[in-house]
């Protein structure tokens, strides 16, 4: 998707008087960014003035995210993730062959000058839970739910596995090719093959959390179009 054609009312998945919910795309910051003056927060603010994004997506990742239309409800959100009590449910196709039950990864994270993350004992306390949704011939769908909310938390947890996320080049990925599960895949003369996606294949699937009222609300995001072309080849090559 272009994000110059990238709608904001389009992303909607649930609104009410507290709350906006939507699928962000992938390709756009959260918030401010010194490179891309487009972001969610202030498209989210020309259709919400007081609108507060209540947690945040990496740029490349795409997926559902709650966006507080009021203080209150800012607040009311922000306790909850502070307690843990959001259930968050991301997919990632991550290179080679997993097969993860309930696999919990303790480890802690610090954050680098350069924007990165690693494991390290001086680091915050983190937890992610694991578990394999679909094995293909070479990549594997994993259900990631973490328990912490910790910068780029499942990226490194999954490679501290052995598990890169496709794609994530800074923690280990490797960008999928057509070509790799497509015998005679031919490209035009004088061209070289792209990776079928231009990011890392991580999507924030679901999201599960308790509305002012007291009543319990559970918001799934679809696949965007690269993730769901991914699949697609994936499992029409599976064996």
């Amino acid at each position: 998707m272009k994000i110059s054609k990238f709608k904001f009312e389009d992303a909607i998945l649930y609104q009410d008087a507290d709350f906006i919910l939507i699928n962000k795309p992938p390709f756009i910051s959260t918030l401010e960014d010194r490179q891309d003056p487009v972001n969610i927060l202030a498209l989210a603010r020309a259709y919400e003035p007081d609108a507060q994004v209540c947690h945040r997506l990496d740029k490349d990742t795409s997926g559902v995210l709650a966006i507080a239309r009021h203080p209150d409800a800012y607040r009311h959100l922000s306790m909850q993730l502070e307690n843990r009590e959001v259930t968050k449910i991301y997919h990632a196709v991550v290179d080679g062959l997993h097969s993860f039950t309930d696999q919990l990864v303790d480890a802690p994270i610090l954050k680098q000058n350069d924007g990165t993350v690693k494991i390290s004992r001086s680091g915050k306390d983190a937890q992610t839970w694991f578990n394999t949704v679909e094995a293909y011939k070479s990549h594997t769908l994993v259900e990631c739910k973490p328990v912490t909310g910790r910068m780029h938390q499942i990226r490194i947890h999954l490679a501290r596995l052995g598990a890169s996320i496709t794609g994530d080049i800074q923690y280990g990925g490797k960008p999928f090719f057509v070509s790799e599960l497509k015998r005679g895949f031919n490209l035009k003369k004088m061209t070289e093959e792209e990776p079928l996606m231009k990011r890392m294949a991580l999507h924030a699937q679901s999201l599960q959390f308790l509305l002012p009222d007291g009543k319990e609300i559970t918001t799934e995001a679809p696949y965007p179009k690269d993730f769901q072309a991914l699949i697609k080849q994936l499992t029409s090559h599976k064996r």
